[in-house]
């Protein structure tokens, strides 16, 4: 075996190997040799080599989003790990767990106009669970504190940070360790015992309960809990496509239920009881009913936090959410509602309504999401970038065979196909992303990547620039508009593709993508990308045309 000399990267391996962090995302520089020796050179560990730190952070977090352990990524000191901000921020709002390890001068060159230095301790001080500023000698306190940080990353579920100055010279090696790190164990948080009769009261006494699911892992909730929840007559269950959870009575398509209401249809859907689980929720109009129209009672269930996103909780039930209601539902008993009765008889005639618009719709992006969602492969998962994309695909039920995620801690569009490409990996499953044209080339750094999975796609819904500021109340077409909203281009994915060896394919309108899709899903020996151009200054109309069409 060969290990770095330096005793401090010796115990960070080694603590990294005893807890089981076993994938390590490196990024290339001088000052993290040692870690990069030590983690490359050892066989308990998988390495992969990402030269851009931004898409090696949210490739790292892809794998980890699939894994569910936590994974490293490692990067040389200066501006490489601001770098990873945007993947850390969106790990803390994920709840994903994320080290990050970055190498650092000596504290004596801080601050004196030394190369490549800046001021790395706490760097992520608003969006981390954990920092361990580690001395330059290896110490009992400084296997505390790296311990104490993979610890947390996995018992809490976020991003930690280990900050390791290292001194020249970083090169050197040995053949024997000269560290034996001490290894301890989180200590095991017993459950919240909750006295939940006044709440089952409660429950049994609300004659209109909403279960809303945000972002949900698949197979997280017994079948037996879902047919409960769907055959209560006062409760309604909205899901949203990141929720990963479904029965023939969900409203999987929330923005489509409620965009017609009137006052008086918010008002009579208002729920006593609103309850949920689940990371972020997508439907700006779901939030904004249920600001202006507040429920009595909004219990969230979540073992870590509970966002007041309503401004009306009232119960954080700190517990995971398939335990909480195998607690709570059994207790329960049914009341009289028409509550669920409505719900089916709107969401009948809403599908009517949404089936015969997208009949005779023109080719556009709604058009192009009605016929790519049907053709994704059996048992895969859909990866979808943010901005229109997530909010088209909302406006459609999903296949229950379909997992499917997005990065919505932050909602950013900065580390979609990074992440796509760490989850496909990460997961082991044939994985589609859609993404939008702008997500695409921002993070276009994702294809430089020599561990794309081969059957890994990409379709790429190309409508010229940023649709979603089309759709958005404000638009008006003028030089501002275009140029700094919408950031107009012609640009396409095609020399991207051919330069980083992906398959390409194009479609124009309805015919061509349907043609298309066949062969595009089938399992090959590269990955590909499948391009699809839509009409820009059709877009919105189509959309808000579908919105009128569903009363």
């Amino acid at each position: 075996m060969t290990y770095p000399k330096i005793p401090l990267a010796q115990s960070i391996i080694e603590i990294c190997l005893a807890k089981g962090v076993g994938h390590i995302v490196i990024s290339p520089g001088s000052r993290n040799a040692p870690l990069t020796i030590g983690f490359a050179n050892h066989p308990g560990f998988t390495c992969y080599s990402i030269a851009d730190e931004r898409c090696a952070a949210f490739f790292a977090m892809g794998i980890a989003q699939q894994i569910k352990k936590p994974v490293a990524v490692v990067c040389t000191s200066g501006s490489a790990l601001l770098n990873y901000y945007p993947a850390v921020a969106e790990a803390f709002y994920s709840q994903i767990p994320l080290v990050v390890i970055s190498a650092d001068r000596p504290h004596d060159k801080i601050d004196i106009g030394d190369g490549q230095t800046i001021r790395q301790e706490n760097v992520y001080a608003n969006h981390i669970l954990y920092n361990a500023n580690l001395l330059e000698q290896a110490s009992q306190e400084n296997d505390r504190l790296i311990n104490e940080a993979i610890n947390t990353a996995v018992s809490q579920k976020g991003p930690v940070h280990i900050n390791a100055p290292f001194e020249e010279p970083l090169y050197e090696t040995v053949n024997e360790l000269s560290v034996t790190p001490n290894v301890t164990e989180a200590a095991e948080e017993l459950p919240v015992q909750e006295d939940l009769a006044p709440f089952i009261g409660k429950w049994n006494a609300a004659k209109k309960k909403l279960v809303l699911v945000g972002v949900n892992d698949p197979n997280t909730i017994d079948r037996a809990i879902i047919e409960q929840l769907a055959n209560d007559p006062s409760v309604v269950v909205m899901t949203e496509t990141p929720a990963n959870l479904h029965h023939e009575k969900f409203l999987g398509s929330i923005d489509t239920i409620i965009t017609p209401f009137t006052h008086d249809d918010f008002e009579a859907w208002r729920p006593d009881i609103l309850l949920t689980f689940g990371g972020m929720v997508v439907s700006k109009r779901v939030k904004a009913w249920l600001r202006k129209y507040a429920p009595a009672e909004h219990w969230h269930i979540d073992t870590f936090r509970a966002y007041d996103t309503f401004g009306a909780l009232t119960k954080h039930f700190v517990a995971d959410a398939n335990v909480f209601l195998n607690d709570l539902l059994p207790k329960t008993q049914p009341i009289e509602s028409d509550y669920n009765q409505k719900a089916q008889e709107l969401k009948a005639f809403r599908k009517v309504k949404h089936d015969a618009y997208l009949a005779k719709v023109p080719f556009s992006d709604l058009k192009a999401f009605d016929t790519i969602l049907p053709a994704l492969p059996q048992n895969s998962q859909l990866q979808i970038s943010n901005s229109a994309s997530i909010r088209y695909a909302q406006l459609f039920e999903m296949r229950g065979d379909v997992e499917v995620f997005c990065n919505r801690g932050t909602s950013g569009i900065d580390g979609s196909t990074s992440t796509a490409v760490g989850a496909a990996l990460g997961s082991g499953k044939e994985t589609v992303l859609i993404t939008g044209d702008v997500s695409f080339l921002y993070d276009s750094n994702a294809l430089w990547n020599n561990y794309i999975p081969k059957d890994f796609k990409i379709i790429v819904i190309n409508n010229g620039g940023g649709g979603i500021f089309r759709i958005l109340p404000g638009h008006s077409e003028n030089a501002v508009f275009n140029t700094y909203f919408e950031t107009a281009h012609h640009l396409t994915a095609e020399h991207l593709a051919k330069m980083y060896g992906f398959g390409y394919q194009s479609a124009s309108d309805e015919e061509s993508l349907k043609d298309a899709l066949p062969s595009f899903m089938e399992r090959s020996g590269q990955p590909k990308i499948l391009e699809v151009f839509t009409p820009m200054r059709e877009n919105d109309g189509v959309l808000l045309g579908y919105f009128r069409e569903l009363v």
